[in-house]
């Protein structure tokens, strides 16, 4: 098989969006706000009914005097809506970098988050995967609500997966272009559950290759739109499923577009 050519010490951070115009903002502020310098930016759309992609082409006539030669951007507009999977494949796809960060359109990532998982995965070469802790907010990103309790660390991760459960925060990963390149992306077949399904499908033991940074480096915003609430709330279609006994105890979970019924 032919090696795809990726990009040394380059994050392709792809963020997936639907209909979060009036967070998309905070959001590429973050990621321009990033210590680790290195990056470009995959912003995919997924035929959003809102001003998403206005939004962000005003952000980058904005700041295009503090955007580098490095920090390439590239902002799809989807014909139709593929949902978060389909979405967020199609942007790790597009990615060049040797690495791959996930980014939701409604959160905010800590400045040093790029900087510090590339220099854990710089100095971990068994691991591919590689999430944070994080912690909730409503409308500061600086005044988080609550640290996530339900992030696990070390050996803790595999056992966690082997009995059904959840305890990587999709939005904070950051992987190897060589992980995707060499298992794909995201699959349909768990809805609502995606990102759940990515990591447990890709988890291996010996060694293990998926950590956690026990830090908080990225902002998850709490609002009523989430779509966890409408898999895994109580009565809702996820509802006593494997991976909804993590998602139901932990209502914070990051959760793709965090989007309402019309994102599915």
């Amino acid at each position: 098989m032919t090696e795809y050519a990726r990009t040394p010490k380059l994050v392709s951070i792809v963020v997936t969006n639907y209909n979060k115009a009036s967070y998309l903002r905070d959001c590429l502020d973050g990621i321009l706000r990033q210590t680790y310098r290195r990056w470009e930016l995959i912003l995919v759309d997924d035929s959003s009914t809102d001003e998403s992609l206005a939004v962000a082409s005003r952000w980058q006539e904005d700041n295009a005097h503090l955007l580098s030669d490095r920090n390439a951007l590239t902002f799809l507009g989807l014909p139709r809506n593929v949902g978060y999977a389909g979405a967020l494949t199609l942007g790790m796809y597009l990615s060049k970098g040797e690495y791959i960060a996930v980014h939701d359109a409604d959160d905010v990532s800590h400045p040093d988050r790029l900087g510090r998982q590339v220099e854990y995965l710089k100095s971990h070469p068994e691991i591919e995967l590689l999430g944070t802790n994080y912690a909730v907010f409503d409308q500061e990103p600086l005044e988080p609500l609550q640290k996530a309790g339900w992030i696990r660390y070390g050996e803790d991760i595999p056992q966690i997966y082997a009995n059904g459960g959840h305890c990587v925060c999709q939005g904070t990963a950051l992987l190897r272009g060589s992980l995707f390149d060499r298992t794909g992306g995201l699959s349909r077949r768990v809805t609502g559950a995606e990102d759940y399904d990515f990591i447990s499908t890709r988890l291996t033991t010996h060694p293990r290759n998926v950590e956690n940074l026990r830090d908080v480096l990225y902002y998850y915003r709490k609002h009523p739109a989430q779509r966890s609430r409408k898999y895994f709330g109580k009565d809702k279609e996820g509802a006593g499923t494997a991976a909804a006994s993590v998602e139901m105890e932990h209502e914070y979970e990051s959760d793709g577009y965090g989007r309402g019924d019309d994102g599915a």
